[in-house]
């Protein structure tokens, strides 16, 4: 009793917002479908659904548009106090029974909440089906009152560099925010990372060097904050050598040409690869070490649009991987000791980046071959010869440091598999202002959390309370109305309860390569690879590409992604508007500039992606987003330029519909993912991924056939993982949800979790199957990880998309120097000279064959269904 009468003193504080609501109420039982209310502009938002016909005043947030109170006279004025005492009894006794009743008879209302298309039959409309339109329409409205550009403008405005006290006041800041969300959970994870930082006691420098060796004049590094981090640190001497962009086949190029790379000082322009994978080629073919700069011709615009300076260099790590490289395969937490080992991705030559100024003063004093005519950039006084020219010492003084970050997390419990996470993530951190960096994504993640929670809180009971009256002459008591929160369970049409989690996570660290996101991957990976159902990355979504030229148009968007998310992603922009075109959405668009949807629209996942991790390490489907303007991408990327003034200026006024569009296509994505009962990702996509890239293998077929070889191994793995997959999914689409014995069987091929903790909760076998399904697709991305590798030696187990031996694209590269007599490289430029080792191609078709043939076993169930006849 003192419970209730607890939550009946704090009623003013849960009272809701006459917006808190898109539904008018509809006369009739309560469980009657609510109709959406017209939208039209000035009208007056309805009230909240109230289940009680009593009339009162409006007091405590009571529900508005009710009828003027009625007050009850007291008999005398020696009996009122009998009777006020007496009414006041009954009523909350009325009352509580009443509550505690209708509480106790909706404990699984919830699961018959479903999101469905407007085609439901008239049976699931009884049933109180909630609309599609009807959550689309709540989402949009909730987040068109937010101010996401605001956001943007003061994020940038704040210091926000990994581990600084100012990020640390910032990080104290948002979990304010959050606080005063409607959030089940908001938690820190503090990881100590190493972290590389410039030595204000020992700048980099660079220098001439004459032909005896003696350093010379030394060239200015015009900003000294400016720099690579984890590049070797020391001493690189070497005559210097144009390198375009660095690429696998502009470095066959200059070979080609007769240019000698082996202990030359390499120059090379930003852009197409990453840092990384430029330091990483270069080092394998013997460069003592590589200068990095921005080539006007790529990042500077037209005279009506802001250019990046010429004195400006662009950061960027060069860490082949991801995460704390000092770490590697294991949480950088600060109570574990780790034995003293560096990751593999580490570069071992120095790398500095340097401003196309200098860049234009180093071209000048080249000889040796022309470059090709694609190879020049803008300076038109530069001669753009290959090489070899006079001598450069390069010193970095980088320094490692030991550094606390900090992820933070926020959470919305699912009411149905709350232990089942839709993961959405935006970087928070920034070398410099970090406008479109990282500063687009944080506000989006804020905005998406304030959203998410206004919907959640827009369901509430209306319910009669006596409250009494004392005035002078005498005591009366009147009825009024006040609106408590529905129970969880109960939140049906008048609010969103999603049935999977959701988890909501800025991440830091991000400019260091996604060290904040891979060391929570690391410390949670056995947790997590079980359920993490998806991650929706923001980083990056507006401008947020560097360096990739893209041709004419009227702005691009790109989602690097799993083939499990492509059906879902192509359906969902055709429900988003176009921030460029009003009356088009994003996929009507897109559909008249890109004429091969899957090649310029859809692409896999790259290293340098804060999802890639996600996918590559933990086996779990991840999508992020980028909106690119016009036929050049934003030129302040990872520069001090990356300001919101130089943002806006871009996208020319249209930031705040381009924010929406991003904040609408990740909500919507959300919202079916969190939502729906069945996960709408297409694990038959795969199949069609296999038959692809294998397919790549056929050429070589004659080559392996005249040395004794065959591919027949992973062909017939292939085929069984097709033929499983095609399989389960008409088993699935055509089974009797009623066969508790052929659900459970699903079950235990699907997933490893636990089946009867449904039946224990009492569920139906039918609300079951609803909920266990959903993660055929989950297991799918799982189950191309090689287990026989290790996390700790290759992290990036995906025999798609990860790096190493085992994977698919090393396997072709290995067999492309069949046709090299040896003498050749790899398309990858990594295994030069080596040529083709019959013991190595059996190990790696070992390992390939293998990994597939378990992903196709693991769909097929039973032992008596696994057919393995090599």
């Amino acid at each position: 009793m003192e419970q209730r009468w607890g939550l009946l003193r704090r009623v003013p504080q849960w009272s809701p917002r006459p917006s808190q609501t898109i539904y008018r109420r509809v006369e009739g039982p309560p469980r009657e479908h609510l109709e959406e209310e017209d939208g039209e502009e000035g009208a007056e938002l309805p009230a909240p659904f109230c289940p009680m016909e009593l009339k009162g005043p409006e007091r405590f947030g009571s529900c508005p548009g009710r009828s003027a109170p009625v007050p009850w006279a007291a008999a005398g004025r020696k009996a009122a106090p009998y009777l006020v005492l007496t009414t006041l009894l009954i009523f909350t006794g009325a009352f509580l029974l009443g509550y505690v009743t209708f509480r106790g008879s909706c404990q699984a209302c919830g699961d018959s909440v479903l999101v469905v298309g407007e085609d439901v039959n008239s049976e699931d409309t009884r049933r109180g089906t909630l609309y599609w339109s009807d959550l689309q329409a709540m989402f949009l409205r909730f987040l068109a009152e937010g101010r996401m550009e605001d956001t943007i403008r003061l994020t940038s405005l704040r210091e926000r560099v990994a581990g600084s006290a100012k990020m640390a006041t910032l990080v104290q800041d948002i979990l304010d925010k959050l606080s005063r969300q409607k959030l089940d959970h908001v938690w820190t994870d503090t990881h100590y990372v190493g972290l590389q930082f410039p030595d204000p006691a020992h700048p980099n420098t660079l220098h001439w060097v004459d032909a005896d060796g003696s350093v010379q004049e030394q060239l200015p590094l015009e900003d000294p904050e400016v720099y690579c981090p984890y590049s070797a640190t020391g001493n690189a001497t070497g005559k210097l050598v144009y390198a375009h962009y660095g690429r696998p086949e502009d470095l066959q190029d200059l070979k080609a040409k007769g240019v000698e790379l082996a202990g030359s000082l390499l120059l090379v322009r930003a852009g197409i690869t990453s840092f990384a994978q430029k330091v990483a080629i270069a080092q394998d073919l013997g460069v003592q070490g590589v200068l990095i700069y921005p080539d006007p011709a790529d990042f500077s615009q037209d005279p009506h649009k802001p250019g990046l300076s010429s004195h400006q260099a662009v950061y960027g790590h060069v860490h082949l991987g991801t995460g704390d490289p000092y770490t590697p395969g294991f949480p950088s937490f600060n109570q574990t000791q780790f034995p003293p080992v560096e990751s593999s991705g580490l570069p071992s030559i120095p790398a500095q980046p340097i401003s196309a100024a200098i860049a234009d003063r180093l071209l000048r004093k080249l000889t040796g071959p022309v470059a090709p005519q694609e190879w020049k950039g803008h300076p038109s006084g530069s001669p753009y010869r290959l090489g070899p020219g006079p001598a450069l010492r390069l010193v970095v003084n980088n320094r490692r440091v030991s550094t606390p970050i900090s992820n933070i997390f926020a959470c919305i419990e699912g009411f149905a598999e709350p232990d089942h996470y839709v993961v959405i993530g935006a970087q928070r951190d920034a070398w410099g202002p970090g406008a479109a960096k990282s500063a687009v994504g944080t506000a989006i993640l804020l905005e998406l959390v304030r959203t998410f929670s206004s919907m959640v809180s827009n369901g509430f009971i209306c319910v009669a309370l006596a409250v009494l009256e004392l005035g002078v002459d005498q005591a009366s008591l009147e009825l009024t109305e006040i609106c408590l929160p529905l129970p969880p369970e109960c939140w049906d049409q008048r609010g969103f309860r999603p049935r999977r989690s959701l988890l909501f996570i800025s991440w830091d660290g991000g400019d260091f390569g996604s060290v904040g996101s891979t060391e929570w991957l690391e410390g949670y990976l056995s947790v997590l690879h079980l359920k993490a159902v998806v991650y929706v990355s923001l980083d990056n979504s507006v401008l947020g590409e560097l360096g990739v030229l893209l041709p004419p148009g009227d702005g691009k968007f790109h989602a690097k992604t799993s083939p499990l998310l492509v059906s879902l992603i192509e359906n969902i922009l055709k429900q988003v508007d176009s921030p460029n075109h009003s009356g088009q959405t994003l996929y009507e668009q897109l559909a008249l500039t890109h004429p091969s949807w899957g090649a310029e629209v859809i692409q896999p996942l790259p290293m340098d992606s804060s999802a890639y991790s996600f996918t590559a390490f933990a086996g779990v489907p991840a999508v992020e987003f980028s909106f690119v303007e016009d036929d050049r991408v934003y030129p302040f990327l990872h520069t001090k330029e990356d300001t919101y003034e130089n943002l806006h200026r871009m996208l020319r006024g249209r930031l705040p519909a381009v924010v929406q569009a991003v904040a609408q296509l990740a909500g919507q994505l959300l919202i079916r993912l969190s939502h729906d009962h069945l996960l709408p990702l297409d694990f038959g996509r795969y199949g069609d991924v296999v038959l692809r890239h294998i397919g790549n293998l056929n050429e070589f077929s004659g080559d392996l056939k005249a040395r004794g070889l065959t591919l027949q191994w992973v062909y017939s793995a292939r085929g069984d993982y097709i033929r499983a997959a095609e399989k389960l999914r008409k088993e699935i689409y055509s089974s009797e949800q009623n066969d508790e014995r052929l659900m459970r069987m699903y079950n235990v091929r699907i997933m490893r979790r636990d089946f009867l903790r449904g039946c224990e909760a009492g569920s139906s076998v039918g609300s079951e199957r609803r909920s266990r399904t959903p993660s055929i697709t989950q297991e799918v991305e799982f189950y191309f990880l090689s287990q026989y590798v290790s996390p700790a030696d290759s992290p990036f187990r995906h025999i798609f998309l990860g790096q190493g031996d085992h994977t698919l694209g090393a396997l072709v590269d290995h067999l492309r120097m069949l046709r090299s007599d040896g003498s050749g490289a790899a398309s990858s430029g990594l295994t030069a000279g080596l040529g083709f080792q019959e013991s190595r191609f059996r190990r790696q078709l070992a390992l390939l064959t293998w990994t597939l043939q378990g992903a196709a076993n693991a769909l097929s169930g039973d032992v008596w269904n696994i057919d393995n006849n090599f």
